[in-house]
């Protein structure tokens, strides 16, 4: 199979979609790899890695789109990428479809098979492809909160952990899964009041279990939750409805009532955001305020530490990369059943049904796609 690698062109996104290695490994599986010039840059890896990979290095995206089979990513397709797509092609990266009406309309338009990242399963029921990076997103968090609680940038003027004779910042943490187990890691790291609130109590014992006296853990009651939200210093959204839209926890009337300089940091913005008042930002311009609390909603946060991030991600990728090209999407996801959850469109169809429920679009199962 002939593997495209484009280089990404969202703001601030330095990831790229296969590392020199992985290129290598697909090339040992007999496949050819097709890698847009500069396409690694921001992680170190440059054009002469790639050559010496197996790699084919072209001057452009188009020359890409254009020829190859499976087209590999990490952030969903631009729109100028998404009208380069064919029907005869793979696209096989992050899509975050549920909030995104304009990227579904032109990938159902497109024809193309389109198998997101996010929505790939294991059989615990885990998404392990969107594990690694929300381990890192969790992680940066906890970086970006405490940098915004800096008087400078709008926040309280408070030092995350304090020091000895002054109180630490009380950091909530809205939800137990792995991006707020790890936002909740770097902030009792960083010696922080933390509370972590979940509605799973198999999810909070395992919390209380792990960190013990170090974190406060508490069911998600709407009472609980505005009450700590109103007391925090600085909330991580960490929510997940696997495919869905992220539930707007947070309301605006509880965000008017938040002392001025209190930081909100939207890990679920990929998915729509958990905060009613959260609109995507970029690396670029990272914050806004409203009602003085400062909201940071970068909707590619891992991209900021981009070379940790794209080797993590391409440690889980790789064995699908490697499925599709070898054995083709259809027989790939015939086999693995956890595979097929990735299937989101196919054939001007929505084969994801939280997508379809979401933004009005007939569910079509993706094992209608296999026959």
């Amino acid at each position: 199979m002939l593997i495209g690698v484009p280089k990404e062109i969202k703001n601030h996104e330095y990831r790229v979609g296969m590392t020199p290695e992985s290129v290598a490994e697909a090339v040992r599986h007999g496949h050819e790899v097709m890698v847009e010039t500069q396409a690694g840059t921001g992680i170190g890896a440059l054009d002469d890695a790639y050559i010496q990979a197996g790699a084919k290095i072209v001057s452009t995206a188009a020359e890409v789109f254009d020829r190859a089979e499976m087209i590999v990513k990490v952030k969903e397709p631009q729109s100028v990428e998404r009208a380069m797509l064919r029907p005869d092609q793979i696209l096989f990266t992050y899509l975050h479809l549920a909030p995104d009406a304009e990227q579904t309309k032109d990938l159902v338009q497109s024809g193309a098979t389109c198998i997101a990242y996010e929505t790939i399963t294991s059989q615990s029921g885990a998404l392990p492809l969107l594990k690694p990076m929300s381990q890192v997103a969790g992680r940066m968090s906890i970086q970006a909160g405490a940098a915004a609680l800096e008087k400078s940038r709008g926040g309280k003027g408070l030092l995350l952990g304090g020091v000895p004779g002054v109180k630490p910042a009380k950091v909530a943490v809205l939800g137990g899964g792995v991006v707020g187990f790890h936002a909740a890691e770097m902030a009792v790291g960083l010696q922080a009041d933390v509370t972590i609130l979940d509605r799973n109590p198999a999810v909070l014992e395992s919390l209380s279990s792990h960190f013990g006296s170090r974190a406060k853990t508490l069911y998600s009651t709407q009472t609980a939750l505005e009450e700590t939200v109103l007391n925090a210093d600085l909330i991580i959204g960490a929510v997940l409805i696997p495919g869905a839209a992220a539930p707007k926890l947070v309301t605006r009337e509880m965000i008017s009532k938040m002392e001025a300089g209190t930081v909100l940091v939207d890990v679920a913005i990929d998915q729509g955001g958990c905060f009613e008042t959260s609109k995507a930002t970029t690396h670029a311009e990272p914050t806004y305020i409203v009602d003085d609390v400062v909201h940071y909603c970068v909707a590619n946060m891992p991209g900021g530490v981009a070379r940790t991030s794209t080797y993590a991600l391409n440690n889980a990728t790789l064995p699908f990369t490697l499925a599709l090209a070898n054995k083709g999407w259809k027989k790939a996801l015939s086999d693995d059943k956890h595979l097929l959850n990735g299937l989101n469109v196919w054939n001007g169809k929505v084969t994801n049904q939280p997508v379809a429920e979401a933004l009005g679009y007939a569910f079509v199962s993706p094992e209608s796609a296999l026959q």
